[in-house]
């Protein structure tokens, strides 16, 4: 098949994007991805690329073009906002002109957010007919309320409208979480276009080799949160629970990323003087998450007690999975009940950072060979149902199913 990827985000970004597109190609698809200039999440244009350079690649097999946008520097509103929009006029620009020399069998959007990476495949539905797969990770407007604090009603009524015209323009809507189903449902009569399309863990983490080379971590009973450092992973009370364990000085929170809230993180360390047992490991390449996975002895997975997170399946959890880990889950909603089903750790509700503080006290006393059986159910319930593998064979019958 001919198939155009469509997303603001690509390699050398890190997104799932990349294992969308290479795997395709690896099955014989023809691919081509449009995106922008690599920027995220730094908000610079990344070295090696600009208006000149590298607009036109071929990465892995994939013929990869780049539109103009605006980097979304340190991420403010009204900037985020031009480096939506940027990328959404570009790139649509950039379609219009590819749709005469291509005939493309199938679009597929990769949808973390915003939603407006949508555009330019509606763009090219209207005008040569081609079926879009709307791959939705993220729910608009709830996301643009929630996380982003947007409470104008006149601007979350506006995208409310964008997404249900966007939903009906779909040929499927592809939902990384059944959660989002009722959300979805409740701005159209869409529910026969919904199709549960899960996250996957990337075989640099499930297949990896753990030689990569890493930094010394320190000794003792390790809790590891790796992953974007943000509002939504509710840093706030993970260090509470850090300050809870403070004088057990076995018990060590290594947190591997970064982000918005890691300046935040680092001055309530200095702050409470915990440098003894929270430790910040900085921004890692996905290849070398094997090693730091290798050497946790549990992994933690974070999201505030917010709706819009409540229908959330962190892709964290099926990476921590794949790794065949056990897994201590401060959240609510689907991703608690992942981690319930797979018999594969503990669960608090979001935010209750005292009882996290408990359960990882209780963790760290556990036998070894109970924390492997975690760890090994974890690895099972992975393979049962986020397999790159399995999903991308899913995802080919999605699009040639065209009923």
């Amino acid at each position: 098949m001919n198939i155009l990827i469509i997303t603001q985000y690509f390699y050398p970004e890190n997104f799932k994007s990349n294992d969308l597109a290479f795997e395709l190609k690896k099955r014989g698809h023809n691919v081509t991805v449009l995106t922008g200039l690599p920027n995220y999440p730094e908000g610079k244009i990344f070295d090696g690329y600009s208006v000149f350079k590298n607009r036109k690649q071929i990465v892995n097999g994939v013929k990869v073009i780049r539109s103009l946008l605006l980097p979304r520097g340190k991420g403010g509103g009204i900037r985020l906002f031009i480096n939506y929009y940027s990328f959404a006029f570009f790139a649509s620009v950039k379609a219009f002109f590819m749709g005469f020399n291509n005939k493309f069998d199938a679009i597929i959007v990769h949808e973390p957010s915003p939603i407006t990476q949508y555009y330019p495949a509606l763009l090219m539905n209207k005008i040569w007919k081609t079926p879009v797969y709307f791959w939705v990770m993220d729910l608009w407007p709830e996301s643009l309320s929630i996380a982003g604090g947007v409470k104008n009603k006149w601007i979350l009524n506006y995208y409310e409208n964008v997404i249900k015209r966007f939903y009906k323009n779909s040929e499927k809507i592809l939902i990384t979480s059944q959660g989002f189903r009722k959300s979805i449902n409740q701005k159209g009569n869409f529910d026969d276009k919904i199709v549960y399309f899960p996250n996957w863990a990337e075989d640099t983490i499930s297949e990896g080799n753990k030689d990569f080379s890493i930094p010394s971590l320190p000794e003792g009973f390790k809790v590891m949160f790796a992953g974007n450092i943000g509002e939504a992973q509710d840093l706030e009370n993970i260090v509470k629970a850090a300050l809870e364990l403070k004088d057990k000085k076995d018990i060590k929170f290594i947190l591997v990323g970064d982000g918005r809230k890691m300046p935040y993180v680092k001055e309530f360390i200095e702050e409470h003087q915990l440098q003894e047992t929270v430790f910040t490991m900085g921004r890692f390449p996905v290849e070398a998450m094997s090693s730091f996975f290798d050497k946790a002895d549990a992994m933690l997975v974070t999201l505030k007690d917010d709706p819009i997170f409540n229908l959330t399946v962190p892709a964290k959890l099926q990476a921590y999975m794949s790794a065949s880990k056990p897994v201590i889950a401060m959240l609510n909603g689907e991703g608690a009940d992942n981690v319930i089903e797979a018999d594969c750790g503990f669960t608090v509700a979001a935010g209750d950072y005292k009882s996290l503080a408990n359960t990882i006290l209780k963790a760290s006393g556990l036998p070894g060979d109970v924390l492997g059986q975690l760890g090994e159910n974890s690895r099972k319930y992975y393979e049962d149902n986020f397999r790159m593998s399995t999903c991308i064979s899913n995802l080919e019958k999605i699009i040639k199913r065209k009923d």
